[in-house]
């Protein structure tokens, strides 16, 4: 993404997954230079590219200083990049559980201190009435911070009596594989305490439908769409809640291509297997989605600056309404044809998760609490809302 330090433009280049904690900014007149490290070029070609762009033959400590910056920080295809990489995967595998990541960083780490912010949050909280049937909510994944309106008008429609269901949580995967879920029999640690997840569950999908998992998926250490949504659970029902964590990966194949997601016979079966748990355990889970909608401007590659409900962001906002009232009739594929349009150039980052509980629980029926726009950064801007789900 841009450089968002001023006194230092350029491009910044992080790992998503972590295999390398480094964050690098490449100054502007070197950026085009990393469209030499893609396999297809050679070492002399990077080389002239530099001669042409200084204008000096002697350019060695320039290419030699940029290929170890990037081969230091694990950026490069290379002997540190699988060293790094190897050790990232077996840390999560052998450990006991998943660790707050975001902690200290999107929300307080301090239990006291995270108790008392989220406090304020659903301070003035609106009541729902007749929550008796509710069965599932969509909230945002987006920083707390930027989104409290949306995960307060979420989580307050959550009745008391919930807390002993198995909250089945729908993430997106922002890095994970296309046409898979990402599961874990890791319990979720926050600075409450520790969330148990249903290994007899997981275990059961994963057995149903081998093809479409990947179990202990890398994705569940880093990824913070599931574990901001423990962290409100967790809030509201103390931190012993029980629940069954699924990184939904893009239907990438569909968007690209043509058909729907369950075209893909992996993908047919998990959804399959999902809509049977929920038909044999009616009435024990309950159904959390940790889903934003669309990513606009230039931190999302549009070549406009983005501001929150105006200007582009004002149809942004009637197209984001076509989806969600596809959505809240539970009407899958007139939703799924929508994100299809124009290869989802609205970038709805939470449409696996929506249309994965849709095809699950085929008779929900939604209420749309609130829909937000936020501005992640002054030219970019990402939607999000808060719905609640009942049985028709």
């Amino acid at each position: 993404m841009p450089s968002p330090v001023p006194e230092r433009p350029g491009l910044l280049i992080r790992d998503p997954h972590r295999f390398s904690d480094t964050t690098l900014i490449v100054p502007p007149v070197l950026v085009e230079a990393l469209s030499f490290f893609d396999g297809r070029f050679t070492e002399l070609d990077l080389r002239q590219f530099l001669v042409r762009l200084t204008g000096s033959l002697d350019v060695t400590d320039i290419l030699q200083g940029l290929k170890d910056s990037l081969s230091r920080a694990g950026f490069l295809q290379d002997e540190e990049f699988a060293r790094l990489r190897e050790e990232r995967i077996r840390a999560f595998v052998e450990a006991p559980h998943r660790t707050a990541a975001h902690a200290g960083s999107a929300y307080p780490d301090d239990p006291a201190l995270l108790k008392e912010t989220f406090d304020g949050y659903f301070r003035g909280a609106p009541g729902m009435a007749g929550s008796d049937d509710l069965l599932g909510i969509a909230a945002p994944h987006v920083s707390p911070e930027g989104g409290w309106e949306s995960y307060r008008d979420a989580y307050g429609a959550l009745p008391p009596d919930c807390r002993d269901r198995v909250f089945v949580i729908l993430g997106t995967s922002h890095y994970g594989e296309p046409e898979k879920f990402g599961l874990t029999r890791k319990n979720f640690v926050t600075p409450y305490g520790e969330a148990r997840t249903e290994a007899a569950l997981v275990d059961w999908l994963a057995a149903r439908a081998p093809g479409a998992v990947k179990m202990d998926d890398l994705c569940h250490s880093t990824e913070h769409s599931i574990e901001f949504q423990v962290a409100f659970l967790q809030h509201i029902y103390g931190p012993d809640i029980r629940i069954l964590p699924v990184l939904c990966g893009p239907y990438a194949h569909s968007i690209y291509g043509s058909g729907m997601p369950e075209d893909d016979e992996n993908v047919k079966r998990f959804l399959g297997s999902l809509a049977e748990l929920h038909a044999r355990e009616d009435g024990n889970l309950f159904w959390i989605l940790g889903v934003d909608m669309a990513h606009m401007g230039r931190r999302y590659g549009d070549p406009f600056s983005a501001v929150a409900d105006r200007g582009e962001m004002e149809a942004v906002g009637r197209r984001d309404g076509g989806r969600i009232d596809s959505i809240v009739a539970g009407d899958c594929a007139s939703f799924w044809d929508q994100v299809r349009e124009n290869h989802d150039d609205l970038k709805w980052c939470g449409s696996s998760p929506f249309y994965t509980f849709l095809r699950a629980v085929p008779g929900a029926r939604g209420e749309v609490r609130r829909y937000q726009q936020w501005n992640i950064d002054e030219g970019s801007v990402v939607s999000f809302g808060a719905i609640a789900f009942r049985q028709a």
